[in-house]
């Protein structure tokens, strides 16, 4: 008997803060006026899409001490934009990243819950923690936790505002016109929380939303994240773009489920993705060259090699050889803010390897910084990227993906007109949305399923059991 095809899920993610971007493409558009947003969810939702995804950068990366010009400048608040984006969609998930680290439970499952209500259930929260203390020195408590300590927070913050959100069962309003009462239960969103991270208590002031309670997304890739992800999170983002690197990922994730009393279908896997059309494979790789050359102008590969060099390379040609000094090896680095600082633990050894590589292809450091950094994801004609995708899926590497156009906002067009309606002739991607929240496009169970609700807890208490085993194992 023949497996059955799975169902391939798709997302957008507005692309802003990440390294795909050419904002200098005469097509692309602004990356906080609301009409670039506007017109990618609406491009979403035509193609009836999941949902939409936004990142988050706390603070303008800097080089040297100034702004790294030549990334986006301009990050407007998540919720603003999401809550404004309810607006003009029905359907389209909306899910944004929000820290954990600088963040109080209350405030943010306040924010949720009233997304919720106003997207009517469509509301999502990509739970990250901030590993720098770059970005800490923005906030009042400045600084940043060890490893251990951020996901044991994150944990904690995560279970409070779980029941934040359960402190509203959803049949408190009475609203009877006739007798005056308003409550049928005048404790409604009553809480206490006493934990190592938050001691709180008091009301909860949002009555339990659509959904009961956000959709939860989650991005991290260390042993402590995977584990995160397996013990609470509804989705879980991947960064492996081959199908056995995909294949191994998802097995070892999915296999962390049945510890928690979980099932391999309530955590979803969802690589993000970009890509590159053309009417045929050829144009498609040739058009992914320029894409490539784009991305990676000649500044832009000299302070690449700066993340690594870690000193001022700007008197070097970026269409000449490689520097012969090597890397300053030093707490203090030139690039702050920049996720890809940690890629490069040896980078005496990142050098070398560099160096091995250009002399033996005859490469620049621009041609360097092109053939070892991002590629797209998928290249070809729509014919051929609707195949592998669905590939991928029916593979059990992902389940779907969330892509990554590097034009704002028309780069997701292309997509939705030509490989979206290839997947729905195959039968693996829907035509029409057949539910009317996040919940109901993603295949999860609502919260107040019995089942769903004694599971969670189940997975709550040992998640922060061993979020603070680990913690205290850091500590001794």
């Amino acid at each position: 008997m023949s497996k059955p095809l799975k169902q391939i899920h798709l997302a957008a993610h507005f692309p802003g803060v990440n390294n795909t971007t050419v904002w200098s493409d005469p097509a692309a558009g602004s990356h906080i006026e609301f009409s670039s947003f506007a017109h990618f969810a609406r491009t979403a939702e035509r193609a009836k899409f999941d949902f939409l995804f936004l990142a988050e950068g706390l603070r303008l990366r800097e080089q040297g001490g100034r702004i790294y010009d030549l990334d986006v400048v301009g990050r407007p608040d998540t919720f603003t934009v999401l809550a404004a984006l309810a607006a003009v969609t029905d359907r389209l998930g909306l899910t944004g990243t929000i820290n954990s680290t600088f963040n109080e439970p209350y405030e943010v499952a306040r924010q949720f819950a009233s997304l919720d209500h106003l997207s009517g259930g469509r509301a999502a929260w990509n739970v990250v923690t901030s590993w720098d203390a770059f970005t800490g020195e923005n906030f009042r408590r400045g600084g940043f936790l060890p490893q251990e300590e951020r996901y044991s927070r994150a944990q904690e913050f995560l279970t409070t505002a779980h029941e934040l959100f359960d402190s509203w069962r959803g049949d408190e309003i009475l609203a009877d016109q006739a007798t005056g009462a308003f409550l049928r239960d005048a404790k409604a969103g009553a809480f206490e929380h006493r934990g190592r991270h938050f001691d709180i208590h008091g009301r909860f002031n949002v009555p339990r939303s659509p959904q009961g309670r956000p959709v939860i997304f989650q991005a991290g890739d260390s042993d402590d994240g995977r584990e995160f992800a397996a013990a609470g999170a509804d989705a879980i983002f991947s960064r492996y773009a081959t199908l056995q690197e995909g294949q191994a990922f998802y097995t070892d994730v999915k296999s962390r489920l049945a510890k928690y009393g979980r099932r391999a279908d309530q955590l979803l896997i969802l690589p993000a993705a970009t890509f590159v059309l053309g009417d045929t494979d050829q144009e498609a790789a040739e058009l992914a060259r320029e894409v490539r050359r784009q991305q990676v102008s000649g500044a832009t590969a000299i302070k690449h090699l700066e993340f690594v060099w870690n000193r001022d390379l700007s008197a070097y040609d970026p269409e000449g050889p490689l520097p012969d000094v090597d890397p300053v090896v030093s707490e203090e680095h030139i690039s702050r803010g920049r996720a890809q600082v940690r890629m490069y633990r040896d980078p005496i050894a990142v050098a070398r390897e560099w160096r091995q590589l250009a002399e033996a292809n005859k490469w620049s450091i621009r041609e360097l910084v092109i053939n070892t950094g991002n590629r797209q994801s998928f290249i070809g004609s729509p014919a051929t990227v609707a195949r592998t995708i669905n590939d991928f899926v029916q593979a059990d590497a992902s389940d779907g993906f969330i892509l990554v156009p590097h034009i704002t906002p028309g780069g997701l067009d292309p997509f939705a007109d030509k490989v979206v309606p290839l997947l729905q002739e195959q039968g693996v991607f829907r035509s029409e949305y057949e539910g009317t929240t996040l919940r109901d496009h993603l295949g999860l169970a609502h919260p107040d399923d019995a089942a769903e609700v004694g599971a969670a807890a189940a997975a709550a208490a040992a998640a922060a059991a061993a979020a603070d085993a680990a913690a205290t194992r850091a500590a001794s």
